[in-house]
């Protein structure tokens, strides 16, 4: 492996860390992003299920979009994940940005997610 891949599964691995130490039980969105696309799902760690999940390939989203890898579909993602974890009946979550800094489209998605109604 490659020693940039080594840092970000280090930083991954602390800050999921540092998550669960915080979340005191609340499931938490996590974020990933590609060249491509854009991804997003509400995971609830204690059942190991998956919630509620978003991305730019969906059909309702693909037909609407220019393309998949800008803040565009990045809000578009996480007022649809938002939707979804609302009527799963989830309100408050954890964000887990992965190793990705907080900036660009992974900022837009968590801001439309709050937008969408989930508590961050």
């Amino acid at each position: 492996m490659s020693a940039k891949h080594d840092l970000s599964v280090r930083r991954k691995s602390r800050l999921r860390y540092q998550i669960k130490q915080k979340s005191h039980g609340r499931p938490r969105l996590s974020v990933f992003r590609s060249g491509k696309n854009m991804y997003a799902q509400v995971i609830d760690d204690a059942q190991g299920t998956t919630v509620a999940a978003a991305s730019t390939l969906d059909a309702g989203l693909k037909a609407e979009l220019k393309t998949g890898a800008d803040k565009a579909a990045a809000a578009a993602v996480g007022k649809l994940v938002a939707e979804r974890a609302l009527a799963a009946g989830i309100k408050q979550v954890v964000f887990d940005r992965g190793s990705y800094l907080y900036h660009g489209r992974v900022k837009t998605l968590a801001d439309a997610a709050r937008e969408g109604g989930l508590d961050f």
